[in-house]
């Protein structure tokens, strides 16, 4: 059988990403809150933020699904060959 796919992201990278992901929310988050205009205004940022933060993640995921997906087709389509070389006789007449 075939082997697993590696996991090709290390630990640190995640943190990495992680950690960066985290000081970019609170940077934007720190700077909506301390914008010099009116609550409402403020209001809207932060919602914008929220929205976009969200739809990033939905994005990502959907990405993700589109790769499995194609990954899973594939191995399917690679065993169904090995299949038909393995019972393949050239030799049959």
């Amino acid at each position: 059988m075939n082997k697993p796919v590696p996991n090709k992201t290390t630990s640190a990278y995640f943190a990495q990403s992680v950690i960066s992901f985290g000081l970019a929310l609170g940077a934007l988050t720190l700077g909506v809150a301390y914008l010099p205009v009116d609550p409402w205004i403020r209001s809207f940022f932060a919602v914008g933020v929220f929205y976009l933060v969200t739809a990033s993640f939905t994005l990502a995921k959907v990405i993700r699904d589109r790769q499995e997906e194609s990954a899973v087709v594939a191995r399917v389509d690679q065993a169904r060959l090995d299949r038909l070389l393995a019972e393949h006789d050239p030799y049959q007449s």
